[in-house]
């Protein structure tokens, strides 16, 4: 891969999404440096409660946390208030607002559209709210509902994050259709971390990436080191590069979906970086060695 600067860039401010599950404090504290984003989701069996909880304790050991906010284990606005009000006392200036996976709205919010609303006409008491989006057909929703819902979005958010895409050209063609489309928020490209591939594929048929899944079969190469078992985020994230090309006005960054595996996806981050920052410092070491090179050959005046 030829370094842009650009991935190397992206990948020393990542967000990790972080499951609130038991050990997960911990294990942030143990892998996760603190210039690194911490995004918490929400359970769509326990509700909000273990999301704030976790926010909490995270935010309390000096980590940004970005709360998920899930539109249907709130009840109505008076809960809302006082979920706004008990993250703003963690410190938390941006949250994510998504409909969540309940089976039924806890109360008068089906979807995101009416909290964000909701969450506007309490005022601005986030200085970030993100949306998600799609750079697939979604094996739930049509193509349609979901490009409208992004422009009804739009107006209440300051970014968007992806969901999982294994093939990175129809994640730059979506990103720039976004661009032309009118909507240009940044968008954070969800990444899957280096999970184990049983899980990976478990949970993208869930959420619904089945042609992504396609691709990455007929990729074997992608499939991760044989040795773990565990998926290799590495050829996405050069394929991203190479996708994108120099169209990248609304890439904002990577959003890792960890799946609370932060010992591994730490360790893969810090590994490519240093690759990054080997292969920058090669070209450098080349470049100054023409440069001297020709100096040493320049005829005397």
């Amino acid at each position: 891969m030829k370094p842009t600067g650009v991935l190397a860039e992206l990948l020393t401010r990542p967000r990790y999404e972080v499951i609130p599950l038991a050990g997960a404090e911990e294990a942030v504290l143990e892998h996760v440096p603190t210039e690194v984003k911490v995004t918490v989701t929400t359970s769509p069996r326990k509700g909000l409660e273990p999301t704030l909880d976790l926010v909490e304790k995270v935010a309390a050991h000096g980590y940004t946390v970005v709360p998920h906010l899930a539109a249907r284990h709130v009840r109505d606005t008076v809960h809302l208030a006082e979920l706004v009000e008990r993250l703003r006392a963690t410190g938390a200036t941006d949250v994510l607002v998504l409909a969540g996976d309940a089976e039924e709205p806890a109360g008068e919010f089906d979807g995101s559209l009416p909290l964000l609303r909701a969450l506007a006409e309490l005022g601005q008491q986030f200085h970030d709210v993100g949306i998600t989006g799609y750079p697939e057909s979604h094996a739930f929703i049509s193509d349609d509902a979901t490009i409208n819902s992004m422009f009804a979005k739009e107006e209440f958010a300051t970014y968007i994050v992806s969901q999982i895409c294994f093939d990175p050209k129809v994640t730059a063609a979506w990103m720039a259709a976004v661009w032309e489309r009118g909507t240009k928020l940044p968008i954070h490209i969800g990444l899957p971390g280096p999970v184990p591939l049983t899980k990976l594929v478990r949970v993208s048929a869930r959420i619904g990436v089945g042609d992504s899944l396609r691709f990455l079969r007929t990729h074997k190469g992608w499939l991760g080191r044989a040795f773990s078992g565990a998926f290799d985020p590495t050829p996405l994230v050069e394929g991203l590069d190479a996708s994108l090309a120099d169209a990248r006005p609304n890439l904002a960054g990577f959003h890792v979906f960890t799946f609370n595996d932060l010992e591994g996806t730490e360790h893969w981050r810090q590994r490519h970086l240093e690759v990054l920052g080997t292969m920058r410092q090669t070209g450098s070491d080349s470049a100054s060695e023409t440069a001297s090179s020709s100096v040493r050959s320049r005829p005397s005046a």
